[in-house]
Formats: structure tokens, C-alpha cells, sequence
């Protein structure tokens, strides 16, 4: 058993290879003149169960190619069994068609990344559990919500746990469960042409002098999370707390959610952070409990 570190791993390959005590092998890579990647496996490895690790993060088109690359490159050598640990995972947000001619972006991506050679993928948290099903193999999905509810406990008295929207609400009770508190949602829609978001319905949750924490999976604008706060403030939450899986914080998101009331915002290394700015966990633990 082998660990491949790959371009875009935020060090998470190093952290799970002393976590397991696996031997980890890092890519060669280099840009050339003309912005096209270069990537070389510097040992042979053949006949072995590989894991490379490789996040999408931003800039994503360049580590799907780099991923591509290297889980080719393994397969050519004559390995066992190749698995692609992909704690960000792009693309994700295509995962239908909304509209006639639109690409499946995310079926695109699993396709390319099973063609390559992998056998198997572990993700972390990914958008929508369906969209996995477009990846014709093996599929194990990552749950650092644990070590997330360990960062909460530290800041609430109170808390409750909301997820900004119906399809975030399997999530809220997860981390609810490891709270022990209660939890609920807020029903939003999302305007396909513009991508502006609005809360659609406010169930009737008591919240008042609570410490509300909002789950979801993805911070990309903010803009579900800030809204959300700005409704249970008025309904007389003590603070807000947000948690999300992958942090991308476009559009000065940071800055925005944070002038929103936002006391923290908690996130994970599957993308990279700035430390002094939000709490970052550590998803490698929840990565090597799926080995």
C-alpha cells in the first residue's frame, strides 16, 4: 500500500500517510512555457494498492488534468488497484441537466477520472450524493463531521444546528447528532438564469438566545449563509456560527459573511485557508477511518 501525493493536496497526504503509517511518494511536476502541466511518478510502483490524493480545488481545470495524469500514469505501471482520494471535488454543482443542451460537468469529470485508472474514489462530502453514482466503480465518501462537532463544542453553549436549506438537512442532523441538539432548515430557491439565491419559507424554530450553527457543504459567495444569519438574528439568536465542508469564499465572501454577524466560520483543508482568519480541520482522519 502506497500514498501518492499529487499537486493540489493542501498536505492532507502527508498528514494521512503518518496517520496510517503508509509510505508517501510525491509527484514531480513543473509548468512548461506554454502552461501545459508536466508530471512524473519519480519510482517505479507496480503491482501495489496506490491512493492518490489530489483535491480540485481552484485552479480546477489544471488539477483534473494533473489528476488525469497521474492516475494514467499509475495504470500504465501495472498496479492492483488504484484509488483516487478527491477531498474537493469539482464540478460538482452540474450534476443534471436544468436546461436543454447544459454538460453534466460532473459526469464529465467521474467518467475522465475512471477512465484513467481509478478503480475506486473517497470524497469528502460531495454536493449531492447521486451525482456519484456517475463513477462506475467503487465509491466511499468521507465524513470529518466528527472532528467538526470537536471546533464546535469549543464556541457554543447553547447550540442549534441549521442547515440553510432542504437539501443541507441530512447534514444539520448528522452534526446535530454529535451535539446533541436540535435541528432544522430553511427552505431557499435559486434563480437559474442570475444564480441569486432567496429564502422561500422561515419554518417556525425557536432559536432565541441559542447558538446557531449553519451547515452546508460548499461556501462559494455566502450568500445562502448570510441571509440565513440575518434571519435567525431576528429572531433573537445569541450568535452564529458557520460550518461548511470546502471553503471557496468567491466574490470577498470572507469579508461579507463576517459584516453579516458572523461570530467563525469553520472549514476543512480540503482547500487552503488562511488560518488566521477561520478555523480549518483537518480532513485526513476521516479520510484513513475509509482505508
Amino acid at each position: 500500500m502506497i500514498i501518492v501525493g499529487g499537486t493540489a493536496t493542501n498536505g492532507i497526504d502527508e498528514n494521512l500517510s503518518k496517520i496510517v503509517k503508509v509510505p508517501l511518494i510525491k509527484v514531480e511536476h513543473k509548468i512548461f512555457p506554454d502552461g501545459e502541466s508536466y508530471i512524473r511518478i519519480p519510482q517505479l510502483i507496480s503491482g501495489q494498492e496506490v491512493y492518490v490524493v489530489q483535491s480540485l480545488y481552484p485552479p480546477q481545470d489544471k488539477h483534473i488534468i494533473e489528476l488525469l495524469l497521474i492516475l494514467e500514469t499509475l495504470s500504465d505501471m501495472k498496479n492492483n488497484r488504484i484509488t483516487a482520494i478527491i477531498p474537493y471535488l469539482a464540478y460538482a454543482r452540474q450534476d443534471r441537466r436544468f436546461k436543454e443542451g447544459e454538460a453534466v460537468s460532473i459526469k464529465t469529470v467521474l467518467n475522465s477520472i475512471r477512465r484513467a485508472g481509478a478503480d475506486s474514489i473517497i470524497v469528502i462530502e460531495p454536493h449531492k450524493m447521486e451525482e456519484l453514482s456517475y463513477f462506475n466503480g467503487e465509491v466511499k465518501v468521507a465524513d470529518p463531521i466528527p472532528e467538526i462537532a470537536r471546533e464546535i463544542k469549543k464556541r457554543v453553549e447553547k447550540p442549534f444546528v441549521l442547515a440553510p436549506d432542504r437539501g443541507a438537512l441530512e447534514r444539520a442532523k448528522r452534526l446535530a447528532n454529535e451535539l446533541q441538539c436540535e435541528y432544522s432548515f430553511i427552505e431557499k430557491e435559486r434563480d437559474r438564469d442570475t444564480g441569486e439565491v432567496r429564502i422561500k419559507n422561515l419554518p417556525d424554530i425557536k432559536v432565541r438566545d441559542k447558538d446557531v450553527i449553519l451547515i452546508d457543504d460548499i461556501i462559494s459567495t455566502g450568500g445562502t449563509m448570510i441571509q440565513a444569519a440575518q434571519a435567525v438574528y431576528k429572531l433573537g439568536a445569541r450568535k452564529v456560527i458557520a460550518a461548511a465542508f470546502h471553503a471557496l469564499f468567491v466574490e470577498n465572501a470572507y469579508e461579507r459573511m463576517i459584516n453579516s454577524g458572523i461570530k467563525e466560520i469553520i472549514t476543512t483543508n480540503t482547500i487552503p485557508q488562511d488560518p488566521s482568519k477561520v478555523v480549518v480541520v483537518d480532513v485526513s482522519p476521516s479520510i484513513a477511518r475509509k482505508l
